[in-house]
C-alpha cells in the first residue's frame, strides 16, 4: 500500500508515520491552515447547547477543544462503560476538557474536581451548567471534515476524517 506523501513539518510527519504504523490514519493539515475560536460561556449557560451552536453557526467542518478553564454547577457525564447519566450538583473546577467538534457532531470528555479534590471524569453528556466562566480554546481545521461511521471492529459510529 502507497501512501501519499505528508504535506507537512518533518515533526508533524513523523506523528503522521507513527500513527499509520500503529494501525491509526492521519490527515494533517498544515498548521498556518489553523483557525482559534475562543469562547467564554456565562453563569447558567449549558456546555453542550453552546458548543452545537458555535459548531453550526462557524460551519465548523472539523474542530478540537484545546483548552478549557471554568466552573461548573451542574455536572453531567456517561462514566465508562456505563450507558446512565451520573448527574451532580455543587462547586466543580473543569480541569480538563478534550474532543472534537463539526457541525451536527462532537465528542468530549470532561474531568473535573469538587471541593475537596476529589476528581472525576467522563463523556460529556447534557446538562453541564457554567458556574462562573468557562473559557474555551478551539482550534478548527478548514480543510478537514470529521464525520462518524459505523466500524465493524469496535462496533460503534467511530470518527472518520477527510480532507474537504
Amino acid at each position: 500500500m502507497s501512501l501519499p506523501a505528508p504535506r507537512t513539518s518533518p515533526a508533524t510527519g513523523f506523528l503522521t508515520l507513527f500513527l499509520l504504523q500503529a494501525g491509526a490514519w492521519s490527515c494533517a493539515a498544515p498548521a498556518a491552515e489553523v483557525r482559534s475560536h475562543v469562547v467564554r460561556l456565562k453563569p447558567g449557560q449549558e456546555l453542550k447547547t453552546e458548543l452545537a451552536r458555535l459548531a453550526r453557526e462557524q460551519h465548523l467542518g472539523a474542530a478540537n477543544v484545546v483548552s478549557a478553564v471554568g466552573s461548573l454547577t451542574h455536572v453531567a457525564l456517561r462514566f465508562a462503560n456505563q450507558e446512565a447519566t451520573t448527574l451532580r450538583e455543587g462547586h466543580f473546577e473543569v480541569v480538563a476538557l478534550s474532543g472534537y467538534l463539526a457541525d451536527g457532531e462532537f465528542h468530549l470528555h470532561m474531568a473535573v474536581s469538587d471541593g475537596t479534590g476529589a476528581t472525576f471524569g467522563g463523556h460529556v453528556m447534557e446538562g453541564n451548567r457554567v458556574y462562573t466562566t468557562l473559557v474555551l480554546a478551539i482550534d478548527e481545521h478548514p480543510r478537514l471534515r470529521y464525520r462518524r461511521q459505523y466500524d465493524p471492529a469496535s462496533k460503534y459510529d467511530e470518527l472518520v476524517i477527510e480532507e474537504r
